[in-house]
């Protein structure tokens, strides 16, 4: 037998009071109504609940009082929000306040319809698991604090902006909290803004009809229309021009998008997870970004903490990338040797996670099999000054040589060894050393190790 759902409906107007009601009980959906906060209240006190829809403005009070007061003596209740046309700064403090989402005046029943069956989802019994979070390594009490966040997140429709350095995991965070999420069954469309072009943003973005421009051979949907029902992400956001930010501000507003070359608007069903490495305050400050989009998206922060504040983390860390790294190869895990750990705790780590990962895939590109050692982690440029570093080079001690001998004679065992993985071929060891062909073959050059011709090729170009 299916499970009955209960709504409560409260506003002050019968019409909309009706109306809401009538098209709960055509989905199957039992609707009690109230007209103010203290029927509400008492409604709520007698019956339980899977869904209450609240005016804004009641006669004895704000819908707001009714979202904080569901919020702490209803836990899990979904509660969305209905607001007057245009009153964007009531909807973001509803969303901050706790509301699953919100619907504006006047109300369509095609904004409405998909908002109830969300809501119903995180009400149902069976849908009360939650996707783990394993992807988020690491025990450190900043990275207990994010999967908190997630699983918050995860229960509301609010925009959320996710700020942290590059390579932290902000793309991550935001797959968790749509697979977490009602719309865990809908598309998560992740789109990067500083990689399409201004021209073409707004029919990326919106979609265009047949003959809209030269090129339109046939309707086309945008991001929006791809991602209905389920999540947008919008990597990089501060990379958006002012000009689409305007667009853009809107659809989210009025959730409502028009392609290019349309006559109409359509509604669409979608939550905005935004991010960017930028700081987006500052950017406002100096008028590069809107001030009403910037707290558009910015209803509720996550901010993903950097890897060296979460020094604890990085050994579970390491070898779970690793063993990620060695299942997509299919081979066996190899043993890192205690100096190569040591080094991987020692680092600053720039680029966070992302340059942990592509540190290992580096070593395991070039070490036996067997294991990694403190040889295998670096290369490139930046080999022959972290490796010397790490090695705890003491320049008042003895040595045989000199430091650029030390430093050669590091950077040639690298470069012989990515040769040597790479059966000789130059391409394929540049790649593996994150240079450039032309780098590797003047490196060669230098060192002595290239054949004469190569030699003069690379010395040559140099020059």
């Amino acid at each position: 037998m299916a499970q009955q759902f209960n709504c409560l409906v409260v506003d002050d107007e019968t019409d909309i009071r009706e109306l809401v009601v009538l098209t709960l009980e055509r989905m199957d959906i039992r609707a009690d109504s109230a007209s103010n906060l203290e029927e509400a209240k008492q409604l709520l006190a007698s019956r339980s609940y899977n869904l209450c829809l609240t005016d804004m403005r009641l006669p004895d009070g704000l819908g707001l009082e009714l979202v904080e007061h569901i919020s702490a003596n209803y836990v899990g209740l979904p509660v969305a929000v209905i607001t007057a046309y245009g009153s964007a700064e009531n909807a973001v403090s509803a969303l901050k306040a706790g509301a699953f989402d919100y619907l504006t005046k006047p109300i369509s029943l095609k904004q409405l319809r998909p908002l109830v069956e969300s809501a119903l989802k995180l009400s149902s019994s069976d849908i009360k698991e939650t996707h783990n979070t394993v992807d988020l390594i690491g025990n450190s009490p900043a990275m207990d604090y994010v999967r908190t966040m997630i699983e918050k997140l995860a229960r509301s429709q609010a925009p959320v902006y996710i700020s942290g350095e590059s390579g932290s995991g902000k793309e991550l965070a935001a797959r968790l909290i749509h697979s977490n999420s009602s719309r865990r069954d809908k598309a998560f469309i992740a789109v990067n803004c500083g990689a399409i072009p201004e021209n073409l943003m707004e029919s990326e973005f919106f979609g265009y009809k047949k003959g809209a421009f030269t090129g339109a051979a046939q309707d086309t949907l945008g991001l929006f229309q791809a991602a209905n029902g389920g999540t947008l992400f919008l990597d990089e956001v501060a990379d958006l021009p002012l000009a689409m930010q305007v667009k853009l501000l809107r659809a989210i507003q009025e959730k409502k998008v028009r392609s290019v070359g349309g006559t109409t608007e359509e509604a669409v069903d979608v939550r905005i997870i935004s991010a960017t490495h930028k700081n987006l305050s500052t950017l406002m400050e100096q008028g590069m970004f809107r001030q009403d989009l910037y707290y558009r998206l910015n209803v509720i922060q996550l901010k993903m903490p950097a890897l060296r504040d979460r020094p604890q983390d990085i050994p579970e860390l390491t070898q779970k990338l690793l063993q990620k790294l060695c299942q997509a190869q299919s081979i066996n895990v190899p043993v890192i040797e205690e100096s190569a750990n040591k080094i991987i705790s020692e680092l600053h780590f720039a680029g966070n996670v992302r340059e942990l990962e592509n540190m290992l895939e580096r070593a395991l590109a070039l070490c036996d099999g067997q294991k990694i050692s403190s040889d295998d982690l670096f290369m490139g440029e930046e080999f022959k000054v972290k490796t010397a570093e790490k090695n705890s080079f003491d320049p008042g001690q003895h040595l045989e040589i000199g430091l650029p001998e030390y430093l050669e004679d590091i950077e040639k065992n690298a470069i012989l060894k990515a040769l040597a993985k790479a059966n000789n071929n130059k391409t394929a060891a540049a790649k593996l050393l994150g240079v450039s062909f032309r780098t590797l073959r003047y490196r060669l050059a230098k060192l002595g190790l290239a054949k004469d011709e190569d030699a003069d090729d690379s010395l040559e170009e140099e020059n």
